[in-house]
């Protein structure tokens, strides 16, 4: 018997091929909603702190990071706000490969 995703129900007197195509539409907006929650939970901001957790640093190197405007941030008054997808960037262009690549 087929898999069935989690949103098939059997419906009592459906050609095969029809329920066939239904799954299959089901499961492009599975898809799409899952790629959705990934771009969004990308462009969330975050609040500084939790960006220096992120990283992995220490308040003063937080803080030379931001100064030499290594990682595009937003302030207004005292609140920094930093985007998550600027962070996974950031992360990604510093990202130390095996020797020889």
């Amino acid at each position: 018997m087929k898999k069935m995703s989690h949103f098939t129900t059997t419906f009592i007197g459906m050609p095969e091929a029809r329920m066939d195509a239904l799954e299959a539409k089901m499961e492009k907006i599975e898809n799409l909603i899952s790629q959705r929650n990934d771009e969004d939970s990308l462009n969330r901001w975050l609040e500084s702190e939790d960006a220096r957790k992120m990283l992995g640093v220490s308040p003063r190197t937080w803080q030379s990071m931001r100064d030499n405007r290594i990682i595009p941030f937003s302030q207004f008054g005292r609140k920094i706000l930093v985007k998550r997808s600027d962070i996974e960037d950031f992360l990604n262009k510093n990202l130390v490969k095996e020797r020889g690549q």
